[in-house]
């Protein structure tokens, strides 16, 4: 049954709960919502049963979350520090563990540093598709992505957002029956490469240096160059992390496969 929790500006965020123990909320990437995504429902009812209190939320602008934009990354922030507030109320922890797939591991390190002050026990993250530190690519990509949403052309939205990646993904997600689905999402786009743009704002160092908690980078065993040297860059530059390959091909995971590596670092 779909609950909502109210974030800091009343933008009421909606959100799926399952299971009893610590709290992980799953912070979704680019295309993810309830709805659209079985693969990540499927993943958070086994990671409950693996004895997890487990948050899979719509982010601000999809499913059950609607929202006008600009949507940025500070309201994705407020909305899971809303989440984490209703968590903490009846948890039997005071700090919740983060799953971050793709982009949504951008913005669970930005929700974890310093200056957003989440109380995060631990990160999981898959394969987020960090450019190089200190590299203009980001800024880049976001202004471009900014100008496509001011423009009101949906298809131009998407197009920019999946320009980097391998081009029969674009092709194939064009001649599948998700692509009206895809065109809606257009603006909640905005803090995936709002995040990843911040990862190139300063010296990663600096940037995590207040994220303490363990973070386990996770890449897959058949996957794009980018997300393994993204992966090293994550260990290279927090003082508690380290990475490990998983069965996953082409930016896409099995479900109890997932639940099973984040349940097992978790607990470790």
């Amino acid at each position: 049954m779909t609950e909502f929790v109210t974030s800091a500006d009343g933008t009421r965020i909606a959100y799926d709960r399952a299971g009893y123990g610590p709290p992980v909320i799953l912070v979704g990437g680019a295309m993810q919502y309830r709805a659209f995504d079985p693969t990540t429902v499927a993943m958070a009812a086994a990671l409950a049963a693996h004895g997890f209190d487990v948050v899979n939320f719509d982010r601000r602008g999809r499913g059950e979350s609607p929202a006008a934009p600009p949507i940025t990354l500070a309201q994705t922030v407020d909305d899971l520090r809303a989440i984490t507030d209703e968590l903490r109320r009846d948890a039997i922890a005071d700090d919740v563990a983060l799953f971050g797939n793709s982009s949504g591991g951008a913005i669970a390190l930005a929700a974890a540093a310093a200056a957003a002050g989440l109380p995060v026990s631990k990160l999981v993250l898959f394969e987020v598709p960090l450019d190089e530190e200190l590299g203009g690519q980001g800024d880049e990509f976001l202004a471009g992505l900014r100008e496509r949403i001011a423009a009101g052309d949906p298809a131009a939205v998407i197009e920019h957002y999946m320009a980097d990646m391998p081009p029969e993904w674009l092709a194939g997600a064009k001649q599948s029956p998700a692509w009206p689905l895809m065109l809606e999402l257009g603006p909640s786009l905005e803090p995936d490469a709002e995040s990843l743009a911040w990862s190139q704002s300063a010296p990663r160092a600096e940037l995590w240096r207040g994220v303490t908690a363990p973070t386990l980078a996770l890449v897959g065993e058949e996957t794009l160059p980018i997300m393994t040297a993204a992966a090293a860059s994550i260990v290279a530059s927090m003082p508690n992390a380290e990475s490990r390959s998983m069965p996953a091909v082409n930016h896409a995971w099995e479900p109890s496969t997932m639940a099973l590596a984040i349940a097992g670092f978790l607990v470790g």
